[in-house]
C-alpha cells in the first residue's frame, strides 16, 4: 500500500521526495466511454495524479433528483482512473467555480432564505453536509486506504487527496477567522462523511482562507476574465520569484490581497496553473504551447514541488435539465462562457485530441519522473540581482535549484507577447562550485535549463548546453537523454559537434555511460514506453502491454452551401459523409464572432472565434461512429466596433466578417505499434 505525506518543502510518496504531475479533467463534462483512452494519454503525457471537480449542478440541477449516471458516473469515473495505473485528487465543492452556472450551486439552493457561501449559518452547512454524504456514497471504497484492484493487480485506492471548496475568501465567502473556521467546518464535514485520504487541500491565492488545509497556488499566462479589451499588463509568471501568489487568478471576482497562511510551513504546489486558457465573449486571448512551457518551467525554477494543470484535459458543458449549465452574465457573472464548449485549449482538447501544449509539457513530465525525486531536494536560489518586473525586457531572467553542490540553471527569456533583448556572452557561476557553465548566447523567447555537477551513472557531468530529458533502457544498459533547448546548443548538434555540449569531471566520459542527443523538435516527439525511447510526431498512449499510436488519414472537403444571410448571422447547410475509422475530424474554417452547429434542430457545439489560422475542430466520433450528418451551422457576425479583445482580428468585408471559407474531414485510426 503506498503512502503520501508532506513536510514543508515536498510532498512525500512511500517516504521519498515526490514531484508529481497532476492534471484537472472533469468526468462530467466528457463522454464516459472516452474516459479511459484520455485517461492513458494523459498518463503518456507524464499525469501522475488526476484532478477533478464534482460539481453539484451536475448532480442535483433538480433538488432531490440525484444523477450520477452515464457522463456523470463520477464511481465509474474514479475506478477508471485506478485501473489506468493514475491516482486521484477529488474536489467536492461545495463551490468550484469551473466556469460552470452559479459556480456549481444549484439554482434551488441559491433560493433558500438563507446566506450561501456568506455565512456561517448552519443551513447551509447543513446543505453541504447533505452533498458531501451523498458524493461519498459513490465513491465509498475507492480512498486510498481501501486498496483497488487495478491496473492489473491489487494496489493503493485512487483517491489520495481531497480538496474543500475553491478560492474561498478571495472569489466570495468569508475572510480572517470566520473564513477560516468555516473552511474547518467544511472539512470536518468531508471527514465525518467518510473521506480519509493523507492529502487535505484548499486554495491558496489572493487572500484565500485555507482552514489549516495544504495550501495549492495557480498561475495563467493571461486573464480571459479580465474586462478590458486592451493587451493588459504582462504576466508576473514568467518571472523567477518566491512569490507564489498570482494576483489576478480570479480577479473577476475582485482582486487578491495576499497570502493567509504560514509560507514555511507548507511546500509550493501548484494545483492550477493554466494549461490553456477559456475564453470569453468579450475577451480572446490565445494559450499557445510556449505560453504555457515557459510559464511551467518558471514555476519550477522559482521551486514550485508540484505542476498542477487546470485545466489538462478540456470538455463540453452538458444538457441542464432546467437551464444551460455555462457561466453567464445572466446569472450574476461578469462574463459570458459558450454553452456548451470547455476546450480551455488545454494539453488535450474538448474532443480528446492533444495539442502542441501537451508536448511542451511532455519535456517536463519526462524530467520530473526520473528526476524529480532529487529536484525536490534543491531550494529555488534567486539571485539578488534577477529581474522583478515581467514589463523589464532588458535583463536576463535566471535562477538556481541546487544543494550539495549540485542542481540546475534556469534561464527563461520568454515573456508572452513582448519581446525580450538577446544576450551574448553571459557566465553563469554555479554557487557553492567553483564551475561556470560556457559563455551563453540566449536569444528572445528561449527558455530551459541545464545541470551541473550531475550524477549520470559512474560520471560526474560538471556541466552542459544540452537539458535532461529521461532515461531509458538501450541496449541492455541505461541512455542518458538530452536535448537541445536552445538556438546555441542546436546549433552545436547541427554542426555534428554534439560532444561539446558536455563536460565531465576529468574530462572523460566513462565507456560505461551513454548519452543519447535529440534536438528540441525530437524531444517534443519523443515518449518512453515499458522505458524505452519510441519516437512519434501524433499521439500515443499505452493499455498494458499494447502501445497504441494515431495514424491520420488524408483530409477531404466537405459539402456544404450557403442557406441565408441576414439579421447578423449566416446560416450553412453542411452534408458530412460516412467515415471510417476510430474518430473523424470536421475542420471548419471560418470567419465571425461565434459559430454553433446544429443536427436535427438540436445545438450540439459551439465556438468563439480566435484567430483565421485556427480552424474550428469539431470529432465526429460522439456523435455516432461512422455516420453520416446533415449540419446547420450558424455563424454570427463580427463587426469592426464590437467590444471584443482578439489578438488578431479579421479580413472585413462592409465592416463585417461572418463566412464560411472551407470544410474538410480527416479520419483518424489507432494503430497498435
Amino acid at each position: 500500500m503506498d503512502s503520501y505525506s508532506y513536510n514543508p518543502r515536498y510532498l512525500e510518496k512511500n517516504g521519498e521526495p515526490w514531484f508529481p504531475i497532476m492534471g484537472e479533467m472533469h468526468y462530467s463534462r466528457f463522454p464516459a466511454d472516452q474516459w479511459k483512452e484520455s485517461l492513458l494519454k494523459m498518463k503518456a503525457g507524464g499525469v501522475d495524479v488526476v484532478s477533478t471537480y464534482v460539481i453539484w449542478i451536475h448532480h442535483e440541477e433538480v433538488e432531490g433528483e440525484w444523477d450520477f449516471t452515464g457522463n456523470r458516473d463520477l464511481r465509474r469515473f474514479v475506478q477508471t482512473v485506478g485501473e489506468c495505473g493514475l491516482s486521484l485528487m477529488l474536489r467536492i465543492g461545495p463551490w468550484v467555480h469551473a466556469e460552470v452556472r452559479n459556480g456549481g450551486f444549484p439554482d434551488w439552493l441559491l433560493a433558500r432564505p438563507f446566506p450561501v457561501r456568506s455565512a456561517n449559518d448552519q443551513r447551509y452547512f447543513a446543505e453541504v453536509d447533505r452533498l458531501y454524504k451523498k458524493i461519498f456514497s459513490e465513491v465509498h471504497g475507492l480512498m486510498l486506504k481501501d486498496g483497488f484492484a487495478g491496473a492489473g493487480a491489487e494496489c493503493s485506492g485512487p483517491i489520495i487527496g481531497v480538496q474543500i471548496e475553491n478560492e474561498f475568501g478571495h472569489c466570495g465567502g468569508l475572510s480572517g477567522e470566520e473564513g477560516e473556521s468555516h473552511m474547518r467546518t467544511l472539512a470536518g464535514l468531508a471527514k465525518a462523511a467518510g473521506f480519509d485520504v493523507p492529502l487535505y487541500t484548499a486554495t491558496g491565492w489572493g487572500g484565500a482562507v485555507t482552514g489549516g488545509m495544504i495550501p495549492v497556488m495557480g498561475g495563467y499566462c493571461e486573464a480571459p476574465w479580465d474586462q478590458r479589451l486592451t493587451d493588459i499588463e504582462p504576466s508576473g509568471n514568467y518571472i523567477f520569484t518566491h512569490e507564489r501568489n498570482d494576483h489576478n487568478i480570479g480577479s473577476d471576482y475582485g482582486f487578491g490581497r495576499g497570502i493567509t497562511f504560514d509560507l514555511e510551513k507548507f511546500p509550493y504546489l501548484t494545483a492550477e496553473l493554466g494549461g490553456g486558457l477559456q475564453v470569453t465573449h468579450h475577451r480572446r486571448p490565445i494559450a499557445r504551447s510556449r505560453d504555457i512551457g515557459a510559464m511551467s518551467l518558471a514555476k519550477m525554477g522559482s521551486g514550485v514541488n508540484l505542476l498542477g494543470y487546470y485545466m489538462y484535459h478540456g470538455g463540453t458543458n452538458p444538457k441542464g435539465k432546467l437551464t444551460t449549465l455555462q457561466e453567464t452574465r445572466d446569472t450574476g457573472s461578469i462574463n459570458d462562457l459558450p454553452e456548451l464548449s470547455y476546450d480551455f485549449r488545454a494539453p488535450i482538447g474538448e474532443y480528446g485530441r492533444i495539442s502542441d501544449t501537451y508536448r511542451e509539457i511532455k519535456l517536463l513530465s519526462l524530467f520530473l519522473h526520473d528526476f524529480g525525486s532529487d529536484l525536490c531536494r534543491m531550494p529555488a536560489r534567486i539571485p539578488d540581482e534577477n529581474p522583478l518586473y515581467p514589463a523589464n525586457r532588458t535583463e536576463l531572467r535566471h535562477s538556481w535549484r541546487c544543494a550539495d553542490g549540485r542542481g540546475y540553471l534556469f534561464i527563461n527569456n520568454f515573456q508572452r507577447r513582448q519581446k525580450q533583448n538577446d544576450h551574448a556572452g553571459r557566465v553563469f557561476a554555479a554557487p557553492g562550485t567553483d564551475l561556470s557553465f560556457p559563455p551563453l548566447t540566449v536569444r528572445d523567447g528561449e527558455y530551459f535549463f541545464l545541470p551541473f555537477n550531475m550524477q549520470i551513472g559512474s560520471a560526474v557531468l560538471e556541466t552542459a548546453l544540452a537539458t535532461p530529458l529521461c532515461v531509458v533502457e538501450a541496449d541492455g544498459g541505461l541512455e542518458y537523454v538530452f536535448y537541445t533547448a536552445f538556438d546555441q546548443a542546436e546549433k552545436l548538434l547541427k554542426e555534428g559537434k554534439a560532444g561539446e555540449l558536455y563536460r565531465f569531471k576529468d574530462g572523460v566520459l566513462p565507456a560505461d555511460v551513454r548519452i543519447r542527443t535529440l534536438s528540441r523538435q525530437e524531444a517534443l516527439d519523443a515518449w518512453k514506453v515499458d522505458g524505452k525511447l519510441v519516437m512519434h510526431s501524433g499521439e500515443l498512449y499505452q493499455d498494458g502491454s499494447d502501445a497504441y499510436v494515431d495514424a491520420l488519414g488524408s483530409a477531404t472537403p466537405v459539402q456544404f452551401s450557403l442557406l441565408w444571410n441576414e439579421g447578423g448571422k449566416t446560416v450553412y447547410d453542411i452534408i458530412v459523409p460516412e467515415w471510417t475509422g476510430d474518430d473523424a475530424v470536421l475542420s471548419l474554417s471560418y470567419l465571425g464572432d461565434s459559430a454553433r452547429l446544429y443536427e436535427q434542430g438540436s445545438l450540439i457545439a459551439d465556438n468563439f472565434w480566435l484567430a483565421p489560422e485556427l480552424n474550428w475542430d469539431i470529432c465526429l466520433r460522439r456523435f455516432g461512429k461512422g455516420k453520416a450528418h446533415r449540419l446547420r451551422l450558424e455563424i454570427q457576425a463580427l463587426a469592426k466596433d464590437d467590444r471584443v479583445f482578439l489578438e488578431t482580428w479579421p479580413p472585413m468585408e462592409n465592416g463585417r466578417a461572418c463566412s464560411l471559407n472551407a470544410a474538410s474531414m480527416t479520419p483518424v485510426r489507432y494503430v497498435k505499434l
